[in-house]
């Protein structure tokens, strides 16, 4: 199992929340996705490690913007 964080921009309530962990979860391997819309961030399990393009492409479909990878948390 993989947990990977990333700084997703432009979210603004539950409902951006929701958009981003539904595509992020279309990505094949994801098996949970948590967002925080207060720090920016969404925190992905998956059963592989993921390209940073696939997460990138799924946050952009959903309208925001992934600047990049952020340390996962503890």
């Amino acid at each position: 199992m993989t947990v990977s964080g990333y700084r997703v921009i432009g979210m603004a309530c539950g409902h951006c929340a929701g958009f981003v962990a539904e595509e992020i979860e279309r990505i094949p391997g994801v098996t949970a996705v948590a967002v925080d819309v207060e720090r920016d961030t969404a925190t992905v399990t998956s059963d592989r490690p993921l390209d940073i393009a696939e997460v990138r492409a799924a946050v952009e479909e959903a309208g925001y913007e992934l600047p990049g990878q952020i340390p996962s948390p503890p």
